[in-house]
């Protein structure tokens, strides 16, 4: 089975227009007596519970205090005075939030500390988007999440995502984003890579938003992934080092080092990692799937004054993929020895600015580039085939943000510039054809603005309002869609539960890619005896999504139940081509991106978080039941499928998807943790059936630490062994099995320098 990606897919837009994210909030809060009266002079500190990270401010006049530009994590508000009893309590800063929090100082007539902790935090009413934020101790304590190529950390927390053909599905799409330190990583051509985009053992804490987007946050309409990177706050001049080792003959390793002072933070890392278990297979044994990659990262903080800070933060990766063969394929004289080659860098600058005392401007300039080469050898039979794509994008964001009386106004800005070259060769070494070549070099541009404005009209009730208008224009397309959102969340009394509703629009651009040429004369045979194949320009995805939820905090308790529903005008999508170079009808393992007339996806979906229960143990749900599905004619892309009447399944549609999961800390310095997921299985597109089988995998992972600096685990994933087919779509080649059981050791030591 070949996977020819030839950088089609469509899949996956782009979009960092999808966002103009920060990474920062605002923390607001006053303090007052028994009496209710202001206590001015008050010394704040702000103090993040991971890091060495801290502010310190007095109160004013009212007794009201405000720090700007607070990055995203978990953090202790301390407030003393003179004749006061201290104070404390405990939150979590979402991006673009602005919590606020109140404390009542009694007279230091007893010695004791109050302790509050801040539970209503958990459910905002200044936000309407479903989020889920996970630590760099999550990371550590699920288990195979800090693999290099592991998305475990998205796939064990966040509803209705899973694996599926080598790909991140969410909420019925693939298009998602992600945010690097507040900066978008564009890439029009995500769909054709399936190596990582950072680390996760590079992570300090991400935030996953799913939906009922902010202006802001633009249009990547099923998920903006926000991650803010170690920084060398949590430091203190030491290394990590990581080391592992199992079946497959995997490792992934690592080298870790940060430090930092008053001003100055830095973090950099390089990292390895290898393993003959890479792609998900076409049949359950696994021949030629080697994978290994290499790469580093480094940030830099410096806080030039008490307003201004300079954020520097980079990657350069390169990643191999053997492609998975099917033996019967090799005992049949098929010789197939096709790999994959991905390279990948980043280098993104913010200048964060805070003026006045509720005033925040951060000006980004990025650059990205993306390549993905695929190649047979040039022996391959019947056919070797070449497609080499290469991607640059230059860019900028800038947002700015300030409150007036009870409104939370941000304004903004986005562009990039995208420059692309595709080379696609075939050689016929069954004599078939001549050889035959095609180089696409295209460019295109992109820019947004937008506002947004969030209304207290009291303190339980906030309305948000905002609007996104984007210009995208490559040779063959322009389009100029505005995009407005509303929403609005109201707290209950007492049982400070938050109901939230949303009506939002979103515009995803298309992909660069066209074909032309000897390659559009060779694959534009009849796909019936009447209508011919053609290639019509790709356009937009236009999205309309309802959504209404309610998060219910009790005791440190979390649960949060979402509904939603999203309309797609030209859902973006990619399909092979039904036919072979000579013309046969057959199902070709070459695919070109497509626009389906619409798409319809929509369901409810759990989260469960509990506190630390007796201070042993945490444990996480995350639930979806969904439907996604298409109809309608094609509209973009290769015209080479009939009109759908009616709503019919994705391939991807998995109806019921469960995670499960928990860690828990035990004697003698040793932990535990585990995750159960079930999904009901993916649509099956030879039905019946409708449904392939469900399937259940369990991972675990044990460790203990040996010493301050060092400790040890073993990961067991997919303990059962449940291997069996999960997809049978024309993506990528078609079949997928599930990967089988992998067992790996790992050991973690810290040391200074």
């Amino acid at each position: 089975m070949r996977t020819v990606r030839i950088a089609v897919i469509v899949c996956c837009l782009l979009q960092a227009a999808a966002l103009q994210a920060t990474i920062f909030g605002t923390v607001r809060g006053v303090v007052h007596d028994s009496q209710h009266l202001p206590v001015p002079g008050a010394k704040v500190t702000l103090k993040a519970q991971e890091s060495d990270w801290a502010q310190v401010q007095k109160t004013n006049d009212n007794g009201e205090f405000e720090f700007s530009a607070v990055p995203i994590g978990n953090y202790t508000v301390t407030v003393t005075r003179e004749g006061f009893q201290e104070q404390d309590q405990v939150f979590l800063v979402r991006s673009d939030s602005s919590p606020v929090l109140h404390f009542e100082l009694a007279l230091a007539s007893v010695t004791q500390k109050t302790v509050v902790t801040g539970e209503a935090i958990s459910a905002p009413t200044d936000s309407v988007t479903p989020t889920t934020t996970l630590s760099r101790q999550d990371i550590q304590l699920t288990p195979g999440a800090d693999r290099t190529n592991s998305l475990a950390l998205i796939t064990d927390y966040v509803p209705g995502a899973y694996m599926v053909h080598d790909m991140l599905h969410i909420r019925g799409g693939h298009q998602y984003s992600w945010l690097i330190d507040g900066v978008p990583v564009p890439n029009t051509n995500i769909a054709s890579n399936v190596g990582p985009q950072v680390d996760p053992k590079d992570l300090d804490y991400v935030e996953v938003q799913r939906g009922s987007y902010d202006a802001e946050y633009g249009d990547r309409t099923y998920g903006i992934f926000n991650a803010v990177p170690r920084t060398g706050f949590e430091r203190d001049r030491e290394c990590d080092l990581v080391l592992s080792y199992g079946s497959y003959y995997q490792t992934n390793d690592q080298i870790n080092c940060g430090g930092h002072s008053q001003r100055l933070a830095y973090y950099g890392s390089l990292n390895g990692n290898r393993s003959n278990l890479g792609l998900e297979t076409p049949v359950s044994e696994i021949v030629h799937d080697a994978g290994n990659g290499y790469g580093g990262f480094g940030s830099l903080i410096f806080n030039a004054d008490p307003k201004d800070q300079l954020r520097l933060v980079g990657s350069l990766r390169r990643d191999f993929y053997q492609m998975p063969v099917d033996p019967a394929d090799i005992a049949n004289g098929v010789i197939q020895v096709d790999a994959q080659r991905e390279r990948d860098g980043y280098l993104n600058f913010s200048w964060v600015r805070t003026f006045a005392h509720n005033g925040l401007l951060t000006v980004s300039p990025f650059y990205h580039f993306n390549a993905a080469n695929y190649d047979s050898a040039d022996f391959d039979f019947p056919n070797a085939i070449t497609d080499h794509r290469a991607s640059n994008y230059v860019g900028a964001q800038t947002t700015v943000s300030t409150t007036v009386v009870r409104n939370s106004i941000q304004a903004g800005f986005y562009g990039f510039w995208q420059h692309d070259n595709q080379f696609f060769g075939v050689l016929f070494n069954d004599g078939s054809n001549s050889p035959i070549s095609d180089r696409e070099i295209v460019t295109g541009n992109m820019e947004a603005v937008f506002v947004e404005d969030k209304f207290a009209v009291t303190p339980w009730l906030t309305l948000s309002g905002g609007v996104r208008q984007t210009y995208f224009s490559t040779p063959t397309v322009t389009e100029n869609p505005t995009s407005p959102r509303a929403g609005v969340a109201l707290r209950i009394p007492r049982i400070n539960w938050v109901l939230r509703g949303f009506y939002g629009q979103f515009y995803q651009p298309p992909p660069l890619v066209t074909i032309s040429g000897p390659l559009l004369a060779i694959v534009n045979t009849p796909a019936d005896s009447t209508v011919p194949q053609q290639f019509i320009p790709l356009r937009g995805e236009r999205d309309t999504e309802y959504q209404f939820g309610v998060t219910m905090p009790y005791k440190g308790w979390s649960m949060d139940i979402d509904n939603f529903r999203t309309r797609s005008h030209n859902f973006l999508d990619h399909g092979n081509v039904n036919y072979d170079f000579q013309g046969n009808p057959v199902a070709t393992n070459i695919f070109f991106p497509l626009t389906t007339e619409d798409a319809l996806i929509r369901g409810w979906e759990l989260t469960l978080r509990s506190p630390r229960l007796w201070r042993r143990g945490q444990m996480h749900l995350a639930y979806s039941n969904q439907i996604a599905e298409f109809r309608g004619a094609i509209t973009g892309g290769l015209t080479n499928f009939s009109f759908q009447p009616d709503y019919a399944p994705l391939d991807h549609d998995q109806r019921n998807t469960l995670n499960v999961g928990f860690d828990v800390t035990l004697p003698w310095r040793a932990f535990a943790s585990g995750n159960v997921y079930y999904g009901s299985g993916f649509h099956n597109g030879q039905a019946p059936p409708d449904y392939l089988p469900g399937h259940t995998t369990v991972d675990v992972s044990v460790g203990k630490s040996l010493g301050e600096r060092l400790s040890a685990s073993i990961n067991a994933l997919n303990v059962t062994n449940s291997h069996l087919l999960i997809d049978n779509s024309n993506t990528f080649g078609g079949f997928h099995f599930n990967n089988p059981r992998e067992v790996y050791g790992e050991l973690r030591y810290r040391f200074h320098y």
